[in-house]
């Protein structure tokens, strides 16, 4: 890949709806590029564990402040 569809590649994947779903149809649609592919694949896995973290800081600090709440 050139630079250049590299930049386009990043610009896209930052738009946040669109950008989402393109890195489904890069990873996982056959006739992608492999590098692109891959990229789409890993920064993917990175929303996951993004995702997983935010939710369960939320669910810890959630429930904490909940309970502190119920004290007053």
């Amino acid at each position: 890949m050139t630079i250049q569809e590299w930049v386009l590649t990043l610009i896209v994947s930052l738009i946040p709806i669109i950008g989402f779903i393109m890195l489904f149809i890069w990873g996982f649609s056959n006739n992608s590029n492999a590098n692109k592919a891959n990229f789409a694949k890993s920064a993917l896995i990175v929303w996951a564990i993004l995702i997983t973290f935010y939710f369960s800081f939320f669910l810890i600090f959630g429930v904490a402040l909940l309970r502190a709440m119920n004290n007053y």
